[in-house]
């Protein structure tokens, strides 16, 4: 059974910058991909950034893009978030999750997914 942890979250101003990352275990790493999403109290999980696996190709909302990088490093069973400029609107729980299909189908979907981490709070003060 795969597991999912983050780290990283915290409080930040408005413009400042954040990394989150994800330790996986219980599964082949690189036969995943990988992903993260957010929620907002009262509002569905939201797809944020999307990597594959063995190629570490990318996707990002357009929300983020120019903004957030995710990365993974395949050594060490983690990806990462890279989270630059951010703005109050990013205030969210952010969750990592993980999912065996390969390529590009259905990757903004949370039902898309196999394993999902707890979260990690990020808050954008103003």
């Amino acid at each position: 059974q795969g597991q999912l942890v983050e780290s990283g979250g915290g409080l930040v101003q408005a413009g400042g910058s954040l990394r989150l990352s994800c330790a996986a275990s219980g599964y082949t790493f690189t036969h995943y991909a990988m992903a993260w999403f957010r929620q907002v109290p009262g509002k569905e999980q939201e797809f944020v950034a999307f990597i594959l696996g063995n190629s570490g190709m990318t996707n990002y909302a357009d929300s983020v893009t120019g903004r957030f990088t995710v990365s993974r490093d395949n050594a060490k069973n983690a990806i990462y978030l890279q989270m630059n400029s951010l703005t109050p609107e990013d205030t969210a729980v952010y969750y990592c999750a993980a999912r065996a299909r390969g390529g590009f189908g259905l990757y903004t979907l949370t039902t898309a997914y196999d394993y999902w981490g707890q979260g990690t709070q990020v808050t954008v003060s103003t």
